[in-house]
């Protein structure tokens, strides 16, 4: 019943090969119904077949979003502050040359 969300990509180096996002984080996916879980699945295979990898706090963001326990905004802010920690951890790492 929610929408699927668009992810920011990564290189192709930083995908993993398996998409095992249930297995990782079974607790997440154990408190969705199957239509729940169907849906989060779903908006997961979607990014990441263009090249997204989810972290475990992406993964609870939508799932709380797939059971009701967020609405929409909430969502958003959470995606927008998690992007911005990424992107700082990106750049504030050292490049090699």
């Amino acid at each position: 019943h929610q929408d699927v969300h668009s992810f920011p990509t990564r290189r192709s180096s930083d995908l993993s090969e398996i998409f095992d996002f249930e297995d990782r984080w079974p607790e997440l996916f154990d408190r969705l119904d199957a239509r729940e879980r169907n849906s989060v699945r779903q908006a997961l295979a979607a990014a990441w077949h263009e090249g997204f990898e989810p972290t475990r706090e992406h993964v609870e963001n939508l799932t709380d979003y797939a059971l009701g326990l967020i609405d929409d905004s909430e969502y958003q802010r959470r995606s927008r502050e998690l992007v911005k920690r990424l992107l700082q951890d990106t750049n504030s790492k050292p490049t090699s040359l």
